[in-house]
């Protein structure tokens, strides 16, 4: 676990901090296994999109992948290298802007890719495959492989759509993307490639590009990068293909906090339960995968305590948003002493999925953005009412 290297007492609060020097320790181990193995590394944008970091992050990987339009656009305008794009269904108004920014389209259909093959006729074109693998568990939200998924094709799906379309249209397709994975290790990185090959094998031989998607957490300190480099060569040396990953969460992973102060704290002994501290930060708008995962973040003091699990600790509280959702409880951790209105919290690996995924319901002001360098903090971005009445 990173710890932040900035005053925790000398921000405004609510606010994102971003710390270059462990951006820098991520896209330095995501560089070494491009290096190893020769296949490229994107940076899925869905996850960070901070992008006055783009000119550190550029330096190491090899381009962005995006899920829409906008992210395109960012990317490419921003980041340069290569700019890959996936979407479930593409509008045509939406293609025809895509091919101003993007190089690399992935199709969630065979019959998709026919629909659009005279807009991107100059475009490397995957098609993305399910394999029906899923080695997740308890994140049915997030698994691509759970039942009745619309993310990819299934191997009756494709063989149909060669039926309908030809075997010819396979001259027209570079490769194959899977993504079945989340926040998991190489080993089932390695399981799922073995059934995309037992099931997809046949038709690599006609491609140049396999693209492993994302869910890598390559720079988790218990990553086996050793195995994720023995099935990048298995694909490269085996069919002679181009290997491309795009994590999202490995590139920010641990790299930022969300600082906090508490606004007022309710005893809880009047009713015969633990205190609860409503805080400047909310789970709902903030740091929507608290509640999505469900994500529970470390939580540092600024005497450089760790809060620890309920009843761990001397004092257990219940910390809370300060927004009407009668959900909107981001945990209960316990404390050595009481929390008293205007102390600060420090929420970890906050870089990822929440600025992202933000949002200002009950008028909520956003936090605001900070990137601390070698050369200093510096605030990047600070919200108003107008960013909430424009959205409007």
């Amino acid at each position: 676990m990173n710890t932040p290297t900035f005053d925790i007492n000398k921000t405004d609060t609510p606010c994102y901090v971003t710390e270059e020097c462990y951006l820098k320790r991520n896209c330095e181990i995501l560089k070494s296994v491009q290096d190893m193995t020769g296949c490229k590394i994107l940076l899925a944008q869905k996850a960070f999109s901070m992008y006055s970091t783009y000119p550190l992050i550029s330096g190491y990987l090899s381009g962005t992948t995006a899920s829409g339009l906008y992210e395109a656009r960012l990317g490419y305008e921003y980041f340069g290298n290569e700019t890959h794009v996936f979407s479930p269904a593409y509008t045509d108004k939406e293609i025809n802007e895509l091919v101003k920014y993007a190089g690399h389209f992935v199709f969630n259909s065979i019959r998709q890719f026919a629909l659009h093959r005279d807009a991107v006729k100059d475009k490397h074109c995957l098609i993305r495959v399910n394999p029906r693998f899923s080695t997740q568990e308890g994140h049915e939200i997030y698994d691509p492989c759970a039942p009745g998924s619309r993310l990819g094709q299934t191997l009756a799906s494709f063989e149909e759509d060669i039926k309908r379309y030809g075997k010819e249209i396979l001259d027209e397709i570079d490769g194959l993307h899977f993504h079945t994975l989340c926040e998991q290790n190489s080993d089932d990185l390695k399981r799922t490639a073995k059934e995309v090959e037992v099931q997809f094998g046949k038709y690599l031989d006609k491609m140049s590009v396999i693209n492993f998607g994302g869910g890598h957490h390559i720079t988790r300190d218990d990553y086996d990068i050793d195995t994720l480099v023995e099935v990048i060569n298995h694909f490269k040396n085996e069919y002679g293909l181009e290997v491309y990953l795009e994590p999202g969460e490995a590139v920010a992973l641990n790299a930022g906090f969300l600082v906090t102060t508490v606004l007022d704290v309710i005893d809880g002994k009047v009713n015969g339960e633990d205190d609860i501290a409503i805080l400047d930060a909310s789970a709902a708008c903030h740091m929507p995968d608290v509640l999505e995962m469900p994500y529970r973040p470390v939580i540092i003091q600024p005497n450089g305590n760790i809060a620890g699990e309920k009843g761990e600790r001397a004092v257990t509280v219940r910390l809370g948003g300060n927004t009407c959702l009668a959900g909107d409880v981001i945990g209960d951790y316990s404390f050595d002493e009481p929390l008293k209105p205007g102390d600060r919290l420090v929420l970890c690996d906050m870089s990822i999925y929440s600025m992202v995924k933000n949002n200002t319901f009950n008028g909520m002001a956003l936090p605001s953005i900070y990137y601390n360098t070698s050369l200093g903090m510096r605030e990047i971005r600070e919200f108003s009412y107008e960013d909430f009445r424009c959205r409007l």
